[in-house]
């Protein structure tokens, strides 16, 4: 009874068969079928590696939310050299809620040269390419946010010519942390002072012929301080070309959450729009000689997110290739075959006509004369 059982079973299950077995001796092969095989299977190699290349590729996907952290410290990361002595400058932030942070709650003064060495130079030209190219291709951006933490530090390099002339600059580097609130990031002559009314600058000891406000920004960023990120103003030289001389630089910041293969972390974006005039009062060009890089924090949140496709989708596309190439080979073989039949037929129609026997007057004979009793013996 179970062999019964087992053996109606294997019968139903040769039934549901939907690939069933042709026998080698029905099967017939060509060597057009045999070229065009050849093509199939090259074609399909050629597209799984390409697919397997995009499947090893990630994107950068972007989304959009309203920020709703106000409470946190905002980081900013400044790292300027300024063509004045350091005795002569000061450099703080107020913000729109009357707070002021002092410098030397976590920036250092050092006395440099404001002129470059070669292999400086070399860095700040290569840098002024890598702005240009991104101004111009916005995708290399997400080529930089894959890069994060594996590429070279994007820092000015120290250098190599130890030179003996005299520092001639000042160097003003590190971080502060200050209201998540627009607020005015400023450098100009003098050290700040609190003040019941904001705050001041004690500029009245220092020379007017040594205004020299020409800068140079080798970094700065806002938010968690990330290698291999390029940020806009990094490589940013101003010569300035009177003493009286105003830098403005206006930043708007969008909080930015990034999340790679590699790290997540959250940082800051920033757009920026620059102007510079001379100070000249007659003139009705009013103000205060010195760098002021006035900052707005953006409402919206950019969270970035490295994609990648996921591996049941590459099998799909997989099949997909492999049972299109399958398919539309065999229709173009069979179309092909059909067409040279066609082909075929015809000519050989056409040479059996032209072999037949011609009467003389004119007509064709196509029967064949019937044997005779007499032409057998």
């Amino acid at each position: 009874m179970r062999r019964l059982n087992r053996k109606k079973t294997l019968n139903l299950m040769k039934e549901l068969d939907a690939f069933p077995k042709v026998p080698e001796s029905y099967i017939e092969t060509s060597a057009s079928g045999g070229t065009v095989s050849l093509i199939a299977f090259t074609t399909m190699a050629f597209l799984t590696i390409m697919e397997f290349t995009v499947y090893q590729d990630t994107w950068m996907k972007y989304e959009y939310e309203v920020d709703k952290d106000f409470t946190s410290k905002l980081r900013i990361n400044i790292d300027i050299t300024v063509a004045m002595k350091c005795q002569y400058i000061g450099a703080d932030v107020l913000d729109l809620a009357e707070t002021m942070v002092a410098s030397a709650d976590g920036l250092v003064y050092e006395p440099v040269i404001f002129e470059l060495s070669p292999l400086q130079k070399e860095w700040q030209r290569m840098l002024h390419v890598i702005q240009s190219r991104l101004q111009e291709e916005h995708s290399l951006q997400d080529v930089i946010f894959k890069s994060a933490f594996k590429s070279a530090s994007t820092a000015l390099p120290p250098r190599e010519d130890h030179s003996l002339q005299p520092p001639d600059a000042c160097r003003i580097y590190g971080h502060l942390y200050v209201n998540k609130v627009a607020g005015n990031f400023h450098i100009t002559v003098g050290k700040a002072i609190p003040h019941p009314r904001g705050h001041a600058h004690l500029a009245a000891l220092v020379s007017h012929e040594s205004y020299n406000f020409s800068h140079r920004i080798d970094h700065l960023s806002f938010g968690e301080l990330i290698p291999g990120i390029i940020n806009p103003l990094d490589g940013t030289e101003k010569i300035a070309s009177d003493h009286n001389q105003m830098f403005q630089y206006f930043i708007t910041v969008v909080p930015t959450k990034l999340h790679t293969s590699k790290i997540s972390a959250e940082t800051h974006q920033f757009s920026v729009t620059e102007r510079e005039r001379v100070i000249n009062h007659a003139a009705g060009s009013h103000g205060v000689s010195g760098i002021f890089m006035k900052y707005d924090i953006s409402s919206l949140m950019v969270t970035v997110t490295e994609e990648h496709m996921p591996f049941w989708q590459f099998l799909v596309r997989l099949c997909g290739i492999v049972g299109g190439i399958f398919s539309t080979t065999g229709i173009l073989h069979g179309i092909g075959r059909f067409i040279v039949e066609i082909v075929c037929c015809r000519f050989k129609l056409g040479s059996s006509k032209s072999t037949s026997v011609t009467h003389q007057d004119g007509h064709l004979n196509n029967h064949v004369p019937l044997t005779t009793d007499d032409t057998m013996h």
